[in-house]
Formats: C-alpha cells, structure tokens, sequence
C-alpha cells in the first residue's frame, strides 16, 4: 500500500487490508486534522479492500459527520461499489466516479 498526496486529496495505491490499514489510518486521521473541509480519498488504484479497510473508513466517516464534514471516496471502481453496498456501508460515504488528475 502506498499513501500519497495529490493537492488536497489522499491517495491509496495497492491492496487495502489488514496489515496496511495502520499506516492508512495514521495518514487519514493526519489528513482529517490538517483540513476543515470534507475529507477526499482516491481509491482508484485500490487493487483489494478487505473488511479492516472498510471498517476504518466507516470509522473516518463517523468521525467527520459529528463535525457536519463528510469522507468522500473518489475514483470507486464497479466492484468497490458493489462492495460498499453489500456490506451497506454506501450510506456512509459520498461517491465519486471520477479519479483525481494526475
């Protein structure tokens, strides 16, 4: 897994499990504090995301509703979504199609 930044939008590259997730939430709860606005990861290059991954973004969510601030998921990918409504997470995250440019 790899973390970056494009503007102000955080990108993860790679497979989204378990064992990346701790470096993933450090970077995203890092993110969260330096910005008042909504929080934008891009997922299009997220190879895999397992049930870890997206218990900590369900997390992130929550924790930036309570401020009125929303995580955004760019750049999701069919079986993302697919996904994200089966475990009926959708409802908790704002989805965009669109990757950020590069």
């Amino acid at each position: 897994m790899e973390v970056s930044k494009l503007g102000s939008t955080l990108v993860l590259t790679g497979r989204f499990d378990g064992r990346s997730s701790g470096m993933v939430r450090e970077a995203l709860y890092h993110h969260i504090d330096e910005t008042t606005d909504d929080v934008v990861v891009d997922v299009s290059e997220v190879e895999s995301i397992d049930s870890t991954a997206l218990k900590l973004l369900a997390a992130a969510s929550h924790y930036l509703e309570r401020g009125g601030r929303h995580l955004v998921l760019r750049g999701c990918t069919p079986a993302l979504r697919r996904v994200l409504a089966f475990t009926r997470l959708r409802r908790l995250f704002q989805l965009e199609k669109e990757p950020a440019a590069v």
